[in-house]
């Protein structure tokens, strides 16, 4: 089976192997560019954003990682304007990942779209399954946030540190916890009259 073939195969949620000669050499690719784009650290921001745009499905104006990113394959990321990771990001992204534009993740956020089997023999084979993440746009993932697949995120959102995301985060609201659970709506009150 071909890399495209596996990939529409991953995508339809079904079981797949994870262990083929074509999936651990996308890997292999994918290793080799995220070096590559945390060794430009410092460089300018239009040559980094080329590396993203090599590695990624899509990427907006204005997208930033700091050192050091790591993803599965990257060619089901897809990331809007004006984004920006703190250090540490980790993104497996098998099932897909969608974010919004002015997202901010804080350090060590792990966006984790693939599972492995429940029967042992089959894990051992290379099954796995995997579901889309979707983030919507203005949203804030708190540092060591931990989002599993199949997970919603609401436009405007807020997740709190080290939080676990097993459930889709409806929109407008601050959620947190492990499993997170929504907190409180965000508010008109939680305006500070802040301007730049």
């Amino acid at each position: 089976m071909t890399l495209d073939a596996q990939r529409e195969h991953i995508l339809s949620g079904r079981m797949y192997n994870d262990l083929t000669t074509e999936l651990v050499q996308a890997r292999e690719r994918t290793v080799l560019l995220t070096d590559e784009y945390n060794g430009s650290f410092g460089k300018p921001q239009a040559e980094r954003e080329a590396i993203l745009r090599r590695l990624l499905k899509s990427v907006g104006r204005d997208c930033h990682f700091e050192p050091t990113f790591r993803c599965e394959f990257g060619f089901n990321i897809s990331v809007g304007n004006h984004f920006y990771a703190n250090f540490d990001c980790v993104m497996l992204d098998g099932g897909g990942i969608t974010i919004g534009d002015h997202v901010l993740f804080g350090p060590r956020v792990g966006i984790y779209t693939s599972n492995h089997a429940i029967d042992a023999a089959e894990r051992a084979a290379g099954a796995c399954y995997a579901k889309p993440v979707t983030i919507g746009n203005n949203v804030w993932i708190g540092g060591g946030v931990t989002i599993n697949q199949g997970v919603t995120i609401g436009d405007g959102a807020i997740v709190g540190a080290g939080s676990v995301v097993t459930r889709a985060v409806p929109a407008g609201v601050i959620a947190a916890g492990v499993p997170a659970r929504v907190l409180r709506e965000i508010t008109e009150a939680d305006r500070t009259g802040f301007t730049p």
